[in-house]
């Protein structure tokens, strides 16, 4: 029943910034991002847990910053530096902190990088 939507995505330049934003529809533990590229398997980019801790990919270490707002239900991508290979959908992941353990998704929302 928790939804969760996301809003930010779109086209931008190479080096340009590009925020994201995803809300849930109740608190959660866990939130972070997760993106897909046609073609590619869906990969972590960053996650938050609901106390500030992070854990970002390799790939988008000192570009991506994640970070949570204080009602538990968001959370925020700030994208920096921007390359073609960051074009994807991006999706917003949430996990509840109580058993049973679930994950929700939200609809995925389209990043594209443009040289």
């Amino acid at each position: 029943q928790v939804q969760l939507v996301e809003s930010g995505g779109g086209l931008v330049q190479v080096g340009g910034s590009l925020s994201l934003s995803c809300t849930a529809s109740e608190r959660l533990f866990g939130m972070g991002w997760f993106r897909q590229a046609p073609g590619k398997e869906r990969e972590l980019v960053a996650l938050a847990t609901s106390g500030g801790v992070t854990n970002y990919a390799d790939v988008v270490k000192g570009r991506f910053t994640i970070s949570r707002g204080n009602a538990g239900n968001t959370v925020y991508l700030q994208m920096n530096s921007l390359i073609p290979e960051d074009t994807a959908v991006y999706y917003c992941n949430g996990r509840t902190g109580t058993w049973p353990i679930v994950d929700y998704w939200g609809q995925g929302t389209q990043v594209t990088v443009s040289s």
